[in-house]
C-alpha cells in the first residue's frame, strides 16, 4: 500500500515543478487573434466554444499559455492532432500568441456533473488516492478546476466529459505525450476507465 506522506511527496513536487516552470507565452493581442481566427471557426466557434465533435475541445477561457503551447506542440509535431495537421503552418508565433490571446479571453463554458459519477469523481479531484498513488488533481489544476496556467496546466472546467475522457486515456496508453515531465502519462496509468470517467465528468461541473 502506497503511504499518504508518498502522495503528498508527489504532490509537492507537482507543484514545485509549476513554480519551476518558465512562462511560455510571449504577450499576446486578443484583438489581432480575433482576425486570425478564420481556419478556428468551423469546428470551435467564434468564443472557442461550440465544439461539435467529441474530439475537438472547448477553448474559451482557457489559459493562455497553455493554448500557445498546444498550438506549438501541434504544429512541431510533437502533439498528434489529425483534424488539426497543416492547419497551423501559415501561423507564426506571435499568430498563435494572439489567437491563444483571444480564446483566452472568451468566456469559460459550464457544465453539470453527471450525479452517479460525483462522489467517485470529487474524491480523485480533490484528494487522489493514496492507495494507487494518484495525487489530487486540485494540486495542479486548482480547486475550481480553472488550472494554474503561469505553469501552463489547463483549465478542466466546463470541458466536454468526452473530450476529456479521450484526452486521459490517450495519456494513458502514451498516444498523447506532450505533458511536462511525464506527469499526466504516470498519473493515468493508475486509473482505470470507471475513474476516468468520473473524473471527466466531474471536472465539467466543477466551478
Amino acid at each position: 500500500m502506497i503511504s499518504h506522506a508518498l502522495v503528498k511527496s508527489a504532490v509537492a513536487a507537482l507543484l514545485a515543478t509549476a513554480v519551476a516552470s518558465p512562462v511560455l507565452a510571449q504577450e499576446g493581442n486578443a484583438e489581432a487573434g480575433k482576425g486570425k481566427i478564420t481556419l478556428c471557426l468551423a469546428c470551435h466557434g467564434e468564443d472557442g466554444n461550440a465544439s461539435l465533435l467529441p474530439n475537438v475541445p472547448k477553448l474559451g477561457g482557457q489559459g493562455e499559455n497553455y493554448l500557445l503551447k498546444q498550438m506549438r506542440n501541434i504544429k512541431d509535431g510533437t502533439r498528434a492532432v489529425p483534424l488539426m495537421t497543416g492547419m497551423l503552418n501559415n501561423l507564426n508565433d506571435q499568430d498563435m500568441a494572439d489567437v491563444a490571446a483571444w480564446f483566452a479571453s472568451q468566456s469559460a463554458p459550464l457544465g453539470a456533473v453527471e450525479p452517479e459519477k460525483r462522489a467517485l469523481g470529487e474524491v480523485l479531484f480533490r484528494a487522489g488516492n493514496a492507495e494507487i498513488g494518484v495525487a489530487a488533481c486540485s494540486a495542479c489544476h486548482a480547486v475550481n478546476g480553472k488550472g494554474l496556467d503561469s505553469a501552463g496546466y489547463p483549465a478542466l472546467s466546463g470541458q466536454d466529459p468526452s473530450y476529456t475522457e479521450l484526452q486521459l486515456k490517450a495519456f494513458r496508453t502514451g498516444e498523447r505525450n506532450n505533458d511536462a515531465a511525464e506527469v499526466m502519462r504516470d498519473i493515468t496509468a493508475r486509473l482505470n476507465d470507471a475513474e476516468i470517467a468520473a473524473l471527466a465528468s466531474y471536472v465539467f461541473g466543477i466551478r
